[in-house]
């Protein structure tokens, strides 16, 4: 047994006194103890806001993103060590996947959002907005990182997973962290953060660790910081109330644990694929992590005709499941995280039988594998029955944090929804069904209830991630009893950390500042063809104004034959009357095809390697025989691009290896009265001299 390091102001050190005592779930021995007496807590906090916070903000999106992928790589190839720890809170090695490898995947998702983001310390966020008729004053709205710390209050139940979904989120946005894990299971994050800094891949301040009590770390919180919460309802709300929250306007994002559903669709019948999806699917749930996910099911929505068939179903797969030590290959669910959480779901269960019965399983005894029941924290899943949801309140009000889930009666889907309801807002919720109106009706009337909804059938079952399984790129939270907060969601997630301040000035200002081009801001004119520019060479305001070229009846009628657009308004004998237009008018893609003649320098090798595509083409004014065009082209945005690692396994496209970057430009497409026929922002590959 040893006592756990906190990693914090550049340095691991030990709290005084003896700490609390940390258990190993399965054989009931102390494994660790975790103390924070002593410690600093305001100078902690100081020291992310004054080292991590600079550091991190220096890097733009591009670099936080590649240190994210760096770092999971690194701890990718550690994780048979992480994985021999985790078995310690009683996870199996299916649980421990989801905790441990489903923690580095939010690594790697997080990183690859910087391919959204600029090469920039910062991003602009939404449109342009145009506060003129002259066209000299507009608004903007631009995303900085916060100047403060990221505080982390994690649960118990996923050490790793918990920690680093976070902190992938908030090291992206530019922002340091302080982690506080559950102290019960601290033992396993303490062992990754000690791989986290040996790496050497994070800013010193950017990532601290406190395993033991969070003390009197909320006094410190300022208007910069950030704080998270996961974990049960009642301790978050004593935490969002916290003075020194209150009067710093602290952002404070709870998720909390609910009682989430499951329905079974009124049409899925016994022996159809669908039913046994959802038989098991409710079983994976309920022994998944021995229950322990704030996003287990907790009530099961059954059609009241079809209840005894699900209970039998479900109780013939629950008697399948081998409960024991995870070390054994054949045990399907380990332990709870200690005898604390056991007693605890016990208390709950016994308060959810006031209403209900029991259809399986035993509350106080339970045949384990290779383990002592009674020396681990070990317990039967529980499936209880309550044929009264709309006159019982317990089963929508009291969650038993482990392997229990209660089966109900509804008829009708509007009934199916209002049970739903009941929980008073969850995290997620899923229906069963093949039928397009049903789950249509389900998701519409049961979304404002829920964070996330899974519509699952025999379509997306082999690929769906279940239930239970929030994603990196999708938001985990909830409404009401779920704690009201937002985590992960892409780069939703990320603008919790940034903050958001609206700019306003003359377009050429507002391109200074954003380092990306605004409509009618001054170009800079003159000089080579942009075309003729390497990627470091182009600057912002890069622009030309091309001659006028005429369009002709003839030029519409050869694109109609080379693109078999024979559209009526494209042919010059179609009667006029009652459409949109005077006369033949051309297509606006040869408009735009036009526009690439007037601008591409195209007689000489440069270093302009591909068109990469085309974004946002609009087409505003028509445009007859007999009008001239003329193009403003303008470099508008940059963005550097990595060079692919070399893969001895995979043939590498040729060019792949070229140090070249993708560059945004403005194409604004104007007739001989100099009004606005097209605008577009096209991308292109652009060589670089040198490598990144």
């Amino acid at each position: 047994m040893h006592k756990l390091d906190n990693y914090i102001l550049g340095k691991w050190t030990k709290g005084d006194g003896d700490g609390q005592l940390l258990f190993n779930a399965v054989t009931g021995e102390p494994v660790a103890s975790a103390s924070t007496k002593g410690l600093d807590f305001e100078a902690i906090l100081k020291y992310a806001r004054q080292q991590g916070n600079p550091a991190l903000r220096k890097m733009t999106f591009q670099e936080r993103g590649r240190m994210l992928r760096a770092l999971a790589l690194y701890l990718l190839e550690r994780k048979e060590k992480f994985y021999a720890v985790s078995a310690l809170t009683g996870a199996t090695r299916i649980d421990s996947w989801i905790d441990i490898e489903g923690g580095i995947g939010n690594l790697f998702s997080n990183a690859s959002l910087r391919r959204k983001l600029p090469d920039e310390t910062f991003c602009l966020d939404g449109d342009a907005i145009n506060l003129s008729k002259q066209n000299t004053f507009m608004g903007h709205h631009l995303l900085v990182p916060k100047e403060g710390v990221a505080i982390h209050i994690n649960a118990y139940n996923f050490p790793v997973w918990g920690m680093l979904e976070k902190i992938a989120v908030n090291l992206l946005a530019g922002v340091p962290a302080v982690v506080k894990p559950a102290t019960v299971t601290s033992f396993l994050t303490e062992a990754v953060v000690k791989e986290i800094i040996t790496s050497g891949i994070l800013p010193e301040g950017a990532l601290q660790l406190i395993c033991g009590s969070a003390g009197n770390m909320l006094d410190y919180v300022t208007m910069q910081d950030v704080v998270t919460f996961t974990g049960s309802a009642h301790t978050g709300l004593l935490l969002k109330s916290h003075p020194s929250i209150l009067s710093e306007s602290v952002p404070f994002n709870m998720e909390a644990d609910s009682l989430n559903c499951m329905v079974l669709g009124e049409d899925v019948e016994p022996g159809q694929p669908d039913w046994d999806i959802f038989i098991k699917e409710v079983k994976k749930e309920m022994t998944v992590k021995a229950g322990q996910k704030c996003t287990a099911v907790r009530r099961i929505f059954v059609p009241e005709n079809k209840m005894e068939d699900v209970w039998q179903s479900l109780r013939s797969e629950l008697s399948k499941t081998l409960i024991g030590n995870p070390s054994n290959e054949k045990v399907r669910m380990g332990a709870l995280a200690g005898k604390d959480q056991r007693e605890e779901v016990r208390s709950q269960v016994q308060k959810l039988l006031s209403s209900s019965e029991v259809l399986f399983g035993a509350l106080d005894t339970v045949n384990v594998v290779d383990a002592d029941a009674e020396k681990g924290a070990f317990m039967s899943p529980l499936l209880l029955l309550n044929k009264t949801p709309f006159s019982s309140e317990e089963p929508h009000n009291v969650e038993a944090f482990g392997p229990v889930s209660t089966i109900m009666p509804y008829r009708g889907i509007e009934e199916a929804i209002e049970l739903s309801k009941k929980g008073k807002g969850s995290l997620c919720s899923s229906i069963v069904t093949s039928s397009p109106g049903m789950a249509k009706q389900y998701v519409l009337g049961a979304a404002s209830y829920h964070g996330r909804i899974l519509v699952l059938n025999q379509e997306c079952a082999k690929e769906s991630t279940g239930h239970g399984s929030p994603l990196p790129l999708l938001v985990h939270g909830g409404p009401g009893r779920a704690g009201g907060g937002e985590e992960m969601g892409g780069l939703r997630g990320v603008k919790h950390y940034l903050q958001r301040t609206a700019i306003q000035g003359s377009p050429t200002m507002i391109t200074a500042i954003s380092n990306v081009y605004q409509p009618n801001a001054k170009g800079n004119t003159g000089g080579i063809h942009p075309f003729r520019k390497y990627f470091e060479e182009l600057q912002i305001g890069d622009q030309i104004v091309t001659d006028k070229r005429k369009i002709t009846a003839a030029d519409i009628d050869r694109f109609a034959d080379l693109s078999g657009d024979h559209f009526y308004a494209h042919i010059i004998s179609t009667d006029f009357n009652n459409t949109m237009f005077e006369e033949q008018v051309a297509h606006g893609y040869f408009i735009m095809s036009a526009a690439a003649g007037l601008f591409v320098d195209s007689y000489e090798k440069n270093p302009v390697l591909l068109n990469y595509g085309i974004d946002e083409l609009r087409f505003t004014k028509p445009m007859y025989a007999g009008n001239s065009l003329y193009i403003r082209f303008t470099c508008k945005e940059k963005t550097a691009q990595e060079l692919k690692e070399p893969n001895p396994e995979v043939q590498m496209p040729k060019g792949s290896d070229i140090p070249k970057g993708i560059v945004k430009w403005l194409v604004e497409m104007f007739d001989d009265t100099d009004e606005l026929v097209g605008i577009a922002t096209i991308l292109t590959m652009v060589q670089m001299k040198n490598k990144i």
